[in-house]
């Protein structure tokens, strides 16, 4: 380190409440740092992105992609996480709620088939995926589709 590498500390230069336009003697006084006259020196100066009349380029540019209106936003939860629940127990989108496995439901719960099973639940939910409702009914489970 040597003089020519010295710095002020972080955030002494400038605070976060300067007083712009109060005066000669704060360095930012008469126009504000505004200049002089001009669009861009007036109160309710132009909104961002405006380029004086002329297009601006946000709308030149073209839009792009596509939401389809009837998809839907289903939640997907693997089989471990239904360790959680007693063996013999009934699985609902409700008890997937109380249980905190799910924040909200959305459109639908679905059940995919990562991680093992070790107890016998009946599962109620809007769907289902093959190799998950093969290991709920392996150990004697019922998958059913609401």
């Amino acid at each position: 380190m040597d003089l020519s590498n010295l710095s002020p500390a972080k955030g002494s230069k400038h605070s976060g409440n300067f007083r712009k336009g109060r005066g000669h003697g704060s360095g930012n006084g008469k126009t504000a740092g505004k200049g002089h006259k001009g669009q861009k020196a007036r109160s309710g100066a132009p909104r961002p992105g405006f380029e004086g009349g002329q297009l601006p380029l946000y709308m030149r540019l073209p839009k792009r992609g596509f939401t389809n209106i009837n998809s839907k936003e289903i939640v997907a939860i693997n089989v471990d996480k239904l360790e959680k629940f007693d063996d013999g127990a009934v699985v609902t989108v409700d008890a997937l709620l109380e249980q905190g496995i799910i924040s909200h439901p959305k459109d639908g719960v679905k059940i995919l088939g990562n991680g093992e099973l070790t107890k016998k639940l009946t599962v109620q939910v809007n769907a289902f995926s093959k190799s998950a409702k093969e290991k709920i009914e392996a150990l004697g489970g019922k998958a059913e589709v609401i």
